[in-house]
């Protein structure tokens, strides 16, 4: 599976990893994702979500229904 955050679109980042000598070779940067898995009182059922740290944080803010609104919006199948 790919990693990125299911609400965010939170994706790798790319850069150099620098060593002491002062070489440079190439590092990825990954989100903090975590599966967490909301009651959809909605649909009667339980969605399994990957989400960045701060995309919970967002999930709490917003309630569960809107965030998977949102997800659907970025035509993500939930």
């Amino acid at each position: 599976m790919s990693a990125h955050c299911m609400l965010t679109g939170a994706r790798p980042g790319f850069g150099n990893r620098i060593s002491h000598s002062h070489r440079r070779t190439s590092r990825r940067f990954d989100p903090n994702l975590q599966t967490r898995r909301y009651w959809l009182p909605s649909e009667g059922r339980y969605v399994r979500l990957r989400l960045s740290a701060r995309a919970v944080r967002t999930v709490d803010a917003i309630g569960v229904e809107a965030a998977v609104a949102r997800i659907r919006a970025r035509g993500v199948r939930v």
